[in-house]
């Protein structure tokens, strides 16, 4: 078994060695995009070498430590990697369903068409996985826009697919992973105030964009036939993963973290249905390139040392959501769970909406990349997407005025103790 790692710690100017190497990983991203795959596998070999050979791992030094590392993280991985090509195929069917096509017929032709859209997108991501409503975004607008989606208005689809599941259970992973720990849905609801508000301030100036660079087909091509058995096989990869994540991870969490179930189902989901209409597997190669480049910066985002978060407060929560547009947001909610003492509405709207600020800050933002190359600049997405910064610290404040910060310290408490035995256990548990 591998021995505990040596807290030894390389710091340059205070900042450990570790966090240099990331931050000169997502320089080189943000610098080199035309690069990026490379990039992100060359610092990760650069810092797992030195967390090799000099601070080892939570787990254990040496390749026994790195084993260990990586038998912990290989479920999230996988499961994040089945997600991404799987919905890559879905996107793909939805979009030779022939909906899309039919959807200028319902949107208005002017800048409100590209503002309706979002919202449809909000609306999904709260109950299907935000990655599928980013990509089914996506496709639609690729169809309704002939082609032509300004950046912009790219990050507002990543956003509003991120906010749409900050405030469901069922919405996003981390919320999910909020509820199984025992977070009342309730709680996480509340994360729609700011979400809803972000919604508007960052959706009007994407759609006035997109309506300036190519506006909405004002008219259906005619003749157009829904292809209903592809909008089956839409809704049983959908209803496959929906089933899973609730039912698997809310009722058998031991089994849901060693197995990457979600992942699966999707794909049984897929190959199932392939013999009614056939996937189109040209597109798995290109959607691999861009899932092993988030996957590379998710395994350096889990090697650094970041243990223990500040104490939890308003203050904490606002800069977590700046922390997950470069770090990956499922360690760091893992991390505040463990914590405890936050208001979880405010923690579910910080670190499931931040991550939109960049396009590599959520799994949503590199599905939606690979179909879009051109978003693969962090300075285009920072110059054109503005509005989403601004947008997430205004929701924040909105939601801090409109219920204030109230921390949820006693979510594990169970709930048909009585009130005093009730307090008593909280005070033990601080």
């Amino acid at each position: 078994m591998a021995q505990a790692a040596t807290p030894v710690t390389f710091a340059l100017f205070g900042v450990p060695i570790d966090f240099i190497l990331f931050a000169l990983t997502l320089l080189g991203v943000a610098l080199f995009h035309r690069h990026t795959l490379a990039v992100a596998l060359t610092g990760l070999a650069v810092i797992t070498l030195h967390k090799l050979l000099f601070t080892g791992f939570a787990q254990g030094s040496g390749v026994a430590g790195l084993g260990l590392h990586l038998a912990h993280e290989w479920v999230i991985l996988a499961n994040l990697l089945g997600l991404l090509l799987g919905f890559a195929l879905l996107s793909k069917h939805f979009e030779e369903s022939r909906i899309p096509a039919l959807l200028p017929k319902y949107l208005p032709d002017d800048w409100k068409g590209g503002f309706v859209l979002l919202i449809m997108i909000f609306v999904l991501s709260s109950f299907l996985d935000n990655i599928a409503a980013a990509m089914i975004g996506g496709t639609i607008a690729m169809t309704v826009f002939r082609g032509k989606v300004h950046i912009g208005y790219l990050a507002a689809i990543v956003a509003a697919s991120n906010a749409g599941g900050s405030g469901s259970v069922v919405g996003d992973t981390t919320t999910t992973m909020m509820w199984i720990d025992g977070v009342s849905p309730l709680d996480v609801f509340e994360a729609y105030i700011a979400a809803s508000v972000a919604t508007v301030i960052f959706g009007i100036p994407a759609a006035m964009q997109q309506h300036k660079y190519s506006p909405v087909t004002k008219d259906a091509a005619p003749g157009i036939r829904i292809d209903w058995t592809r909008v089956g096989v839409v809704a049983l990869i959908l209803a496959a993963a929906m089933i899973t994540n609730v039912v698997v991870n809310s009722h058998y969490k031991q089994v849901s973290d060693s197995f990457p179930f979600l992942g699966a189902a999707v794909w049984i989901a897929i190959l199932i249905a392939a013999p009614l209409r056939k996937p189109d597997w040209t597109l798995l190669p290109g959607a691999f390139k861009g899932s092993v480049f988030l996957l590379s910066l998710i395994l350096c985002a889990s090697m650094m040392p970041v243990e223990k978060l500040p104490t939890a407060s308003w203050q904490t929560a606002l800069g977590l959501g700046f922390v997950s547009a470069v770090f990956d947001n499922i360690p760091l909610t893992a991390l505040a769970l463990k914590q405890g003492g936050y208001d979880w509405g405010f923690l579910a709207y910080a670190v499931g909406f931040g991550g939109s600020m960049i396009w590599f800050g959520s799994s949503a933002g590199v599905a939606l990349s690979n179909m879009f190359p051109e978003a693969k600049s962090v300075g285009l997405w920072l110059r054109h997407g503005w509005h989403v910064a601004v947008a997430y610290v205004i929701g924040f404040f909105v939601l801090l005025a409109v219920l204030g910060w109230h921390p949820n310290e006693r979510h594990k408490t169970a709930p048909t103790k009585p009130a005093a035995s009730m307090t008593q256990t909280a005070a033990t548990q601080t």
